[in-house]
């Protein structure tokens, strides 16, 4: 594979560690700034809904740049702006700054995907897009338990900062191994029709909305539930959030080497009844041990399920790899912003207890919408 792909990795890794680096922080920010943790998740909401409004809206503006320099910009612009992110005085100018930042996954993750296909040869498709992606797995073994110890001991402030380091070397990196004149062709108004047209594609998007829903009612909130409900100091929430991590990592690698044998489908399934089980089970998770051993199905789904989304996507229609991908992304975090807004509105309401009934819910209902959409993938392939 092209050195490349290791640089592409690196930037979805600095990526996770921004994403989930924050849920990992909130009860550092919500004590520094004065706010309430709901009000602080609100950070979360915000962020998402600006990925998952500007990947499609991107994508269509720079599909034909050059990708050497659109993803090298947008590697260096995620990080500067998390290094002025951990100067401003309060939560309203966090916010602004925050916000502004995630421009740059709304175009490096779709991006760097979409890439791939111009950079490997085709029986090396699959495999290459769910390496690439290694990286927000990685970012959950090294990067957020890192950001919630260094939030921990030294303030929130600081975890940024480090955030901020990996995009501007994450940007030297890929300036240095991507290619001149890597580019894909421009999609048409008629391409981004017939995407938005496709019930295999729309179908197989709504999953990752409807998962990522369920996944982030419980995750963003992850750090103070651990935290107020189960009594975690620091050190243990670092020691769980790695463990989480090492397994979504084995996970994710699991996913890269059978997904070609499997199919795609079969391995979204399997991973989304992996997070069910944790989510059902999540009542018993009482004390650090049970934690440890509750948590981990849901981590080797957690991560891999996006992996295989992806792989689905360029499966069923390659010729529109760049929009249904991109479009998968704002479907990641729209589902974040969805999970992070109805988890606020249930702690606003003192009700820590049903995180995880509602994330159950919407992973049974993303289950059920999963098997439609292998069934009405078959049928366009069978159509073309």
């Amino acid at each position: 594979m092209p050195p490349v792909l290791k640089a592409l990795l690196f930037g979805n890794f600095a990526i996770g560690c921004g994403v989930s680096g924050l849920a990992a922080t909130l009860p550092e920010i919500s004590s520094s700034l004065g706010v309430s943790v709901a009000r602080a998740g609100g950070l979360i909401t915000a962020s998402s809904l600006m990925v998952a409004v500007g990947a499609p809206l991107c994508a269509a503006v720079v599909a034909g740049w050059d990708r050497r320099r659109l993803l090298s910009f947008a590697a260096l612009w995620f990080g500067l702006l998390h290094i002025v992110a951990a100067a401003v005085p309060g939560i309203d100018s966090l916010m602004a700054v925050r916000v502004m930042a995630m421009i740059a996954p709304a175009i490096f993750t779709p991006q760097a995907a979409s890439s791939v296909p111009m950079l490997v040869p085709p029986e090396l498709r699959a495999r290459a897009i769910t390496f690439i992606f290694l990286g927000f797995s990685s970012s959950a073994v090294l990067g957020v338990p890192l950001a919630a110890w260094i939030g921990g001991t030294w303030g929130w402030r600081v975890t940024f900062a480090f955030i901020g380091a990996m995009g501007v070397i994450n940007a030297i990196w890929i300036w240095r191994t991507m290619p001149d004149g890597v580019r894909a062709t421009r999609l048409s108004a008629a391409a981004w029709s017939r995407t938005l047209r496709s019930p295999a594609l729309m179908s197989t998007l709504a999953v990752t909305l409807t998962f990522g829903t369920g996944q982030f009612i419980l995750w963003s909130y992850i750090a103070p539930y651990l935290k107020g409900q189960v009594g975690f100091s620091t050190g243990e929430l670092s020691l769980v959030l790695m463990w989480f991590g090492m397994v979504g990592l084995a996970g994710n690698a699991l996913m890269s080497r059978t997904v070609d044998r499997t199919g795609p489908a079969a391995a979204v399934m399997t991973s989304l009844a992996l997070s069910a089980v944790t989510l059902a089970a999540w009542p018993l998770a009482t004390g650090f041990a049970l934690v440890a051993v509750i948590i981990a199905p849901w981590a080797l789904g957690y991560y891999a399920s996006n992996s295989a989304q992806q792989a689905r996507l360029a499966g069923i229609a390659p010729q529109l790899a760049s929009a249904s991908i991109a479009l998968n992304t704002s479907a990641i975090y729209g589902g974040q912003a969805a999970g992070s807004a109805i988890g606020a509105a249930l702690i606003a309401l003192g009700r820590w207890d049903a995180l995880h009934w509602a994330a159950l819910a919407a992973m049974l209902v993303a289950m059920a919408g999963s098997a439609l959409a292998t069934r009405l993938a078959r049928m366009h392939a069978l159509a073309a």
